[in-house]
């Protein structure tokens, strides 16, 4: 697995890939990739940062890990590839967009335009088994994204981040709220909001409303294919 670091994140990229746990967890998803079929495909491991340039970035939301079935999972969290069935979290995003903003649910699954636009979808966990929900987590990408979640609260200003169920609030203790605009509510898998832990949390209105109140670019939520993809990338190569 090897890495070149886009200009904007290299200096916490570079700083993690030089650790010892970072090195383990590259054998480790080498050996992985290697032996068992995984998601994402390596190309896509870091597509949340090949689609979100730190220089434009406002907004982050966490997710825990990769989709695990065919053909889903395409590196941004809570987002599948093209032509893909909605998975029931993305269902409840969709269905509290169209409430909070009166947006018609897209046809396409894929958030990339949202990445594009500066909206991190970082996972906790980059990678995942196939079929086999969690298998890659406890292996290193938690100490990772753990540090670019404190590099973004030292080094950003009036990031809106927005933390979805119990797991993203515990990621949310490397944040300062006092530099940033934080966002709770439950997560969006059906076990949460159909308990009332999810719908009406306007999550996507009120992060506008503290952009525009920033004098900075509101997002256009409508979800559709991103056509203007970021120039830099990782290349991946196995080893």
């Amino acid at each position: 697995m090897n890495l070149n670091t886009p200009e904007s994140w290299s200096e916490i990229f570079e700083q993690e890939f030089d650790t010892n746990y970072f090195k383990e967890l590259e054998k480790f998803v080498n050996s992985e990739y290697d032996n068992h079929q995984c998601f994402p495909t390596k190309e896509q491991l870091f597509s949340a940062f090949n689609y979100c340039s730190f220089n434009d970035l406002k907004v982050v939301i966490i997710g825990q890990d990769p989709y695990h079935d065919i053909r889903q999972a395409n590196g941004l969290c809570f987002s599948v590839n093209d032509g893909m069935k909605h998975p029931p979290s993305l269902k409840n995003i969709f269905k509290e967009l169209q409430s909070d903003l009166g947006k018609p649910i897209p046809e396409s699954g894929n958030l990339e335009s949202w990445a594009a636009q500066g909206v991190l979808l970082l996972n906790a966990t980059l990678s995942v088994r196939a079929h086999e929900a969690g298998s890659h987590q406890k292996k290193g990408w938690e100490q990772f994204t753990d540090a670019i979640i404190q590099y973004i609260s030292d080094n950003k200003q009036d990031v809106v981040f927005l933390l979805w169920g119990g797991f993203a609030k515990k990621k949310g203790k490397k944040i300062d709220a006092n530099k940033h605009h934080v966002l709770e509510t439950g997560h969006p898998s059906p076990l949460s909001a159909n308990r009332g832990y999810w719908f009406g949390n306007k999550h996507f209105s009120k992060t506008n409303d503290f952009l525009d109140s920033k004098s900075l670019k509101t997002i256009s939520w409508q979800c559709h294919s991103c056509e203007g993809k970021q120039t830099f990338r990782f290349n991946e190569v196995n080893s």
